[in-house]
């Protein structure tokens, strides 16, 4: 007698609920779940030089290490600086020569402009110089409807990008930042910062936003457009390289600065500042002037070997799988302390990449943060005769 047909759908669509269920513990909510890299804040970073804004975060680029903060978690109007996540958007998923024609829509958009028409063709790159430099509304709307085809389409992947990106108290409602009735539309300090981290790891992003100044190629009419940076700080602030202005009556005055000073970048966030400009200059100053990198090894020195097991070589390399820097105050330096965390024996075959340890780093005994450490070359199995 064989098994009835009933009874076998029945097992099936039971076991298909108790997956369903079990997905379904499993999602932590949004709020607890862990950013993709470590952030790590310094001890004492609510201490700092006095500032006017109401929400702000100071962090180094490299390492995402938080060395001011207040109210950085607090969601805030975002105003213009929603356009770091656009330029973002546009660099990863566009290419610069790509030719984008203006829509009505585009064109009668309110606030900042770079008077776009109807009709007319740009590429995305000089869509890009109008909306870093010049905050162009208009240009964000045209980028948005030329990469996706629609405005919501593509505030759908910028809040899609946003989440991959650790922002979870960012929901943006267009590519601009200007207020919409009954959308909401807001981000928060700490999530600005870790959206200009990840763009100023694209070159394109890094020299539009320091660029003072741009000359747009005169249209089929010969109009050209001159561009200008609204950012201030590019002009008399030592090092300043970035990034972006803000400003709506419901945001204040906003801004997202950047600066490098011997080889390392610091990224402020001021929201609704009464002087934004004297707000990031005294958060760069105060970072430069107290903190310093320590590299404790690039991501292609080897720091340790390991013996293989059956393996064509006896023992194999391994390096940190980025350049392992941690940034403190100079004081702390002598006091840092690296300690390996190593198997004491690796099974061939290896690839390179596997994470087979951890450079771990403590300042007087407490763990600041740790380093995977991956095989540097692959090791084939050896078979014995």
């Amino acid at each position: 007698m064989g098994f009835p047909v009933r009874y076998l759908a029945g097992i099936l669509a039971l076991l298909v609920l108790l997956a369903v269920v079990a997905r379904w513990r499993s999602v932590e909510p949004a709020s607890t779940r862990p950013f993709p890299w470590p952030i790590r804040y310094v001890s004492g970073y609510e201490r700092g030089p006095s500032i006017s804004a109401a929400a702000a975060v100071l962090m180094e680029a490299s390492t995402g290490t938080v060395l001011y903060a207040r109210n950085e978690h607090q969601p805030r109007p975002p105003a213009s600086t929603t356009k770091i996540m656009t330029a973002l958007l546009a660099l990863e998923r566009g290419h610069l020569e790509q030719k984008i024609s203006v829509s009505h829509r585009a064109a009668r958009i309110g606030g900042s402009s770079i008077w776009l028409r109807p009709g007319e063709v740009l590429t995305l790159e000089e869509l890009l110089q109008g909306l870093l430099l010049e905050s162009g509304n208009d240009a964000a709307v045209a980028i948005a409807e030329g990469l996706a085809g629609s405005v919501p389409a593509f505030v759908a992947l910028m809040n899609q990008r946003a989440r991959e990106l650790g922002a979870w108290n960012t929901c943006f409602a267009n590519p601009h930042g200007l207020p919409e009735r009954g959308r909401l539309h807001y981000s928060t300090a700490f999530d600005l910062a870790l959206m200009t981290r990840r763009a100023l790891e694209i070159p394109r992003f890094r020299e539009l936003v320091r660029s003072r100044t741009a000359e747009l190629s005169a249209d089929e009419q010969g109009w050209s457009r001159h561009l200008r940076n609204t950012n201030r700080l590019l002009w008399y602030f030592l090092g300043a390289d970035g990034v972006k202005t803000g400003t709506t009556r419901a945001a204040g005055q906003c801004l997202v600065a950047s600066a490098t000073r011997d080889g390392w970048r610091l990224i402020a966030v001021v929201l609704r500042s009464a002087n934004r400009w004297r707000d990031a200059a005294a958060l760069l100053d105060y970072g430069f002037q107290n903190f310093v990198p320590v590299l404790l090894g690039r991501w292609e020195d080897e720091v340790a070997r390991v013996p293989v097991a059956h393996g064509a070589a006896p023992d194999v390399g391994l390096a940190p799988v980025r350049d392992a820097v941690v940034v403190v105050r100079p004081a702390e330096v002598e006091r840092l302390e690296t300690r390996l965390e190593l198997p004491a024996c690796l099974a061939a075959p290896l690839l390179p990449g596997e994470v087979v340890g951890r450079l771990r780093v403590y300042l007087d005994g407490y763990e600041l943060t740790s380093f995977p450490l991956t095989v540097r070359t692959p090791v084939c199995r050896r078979f014995l005769p």
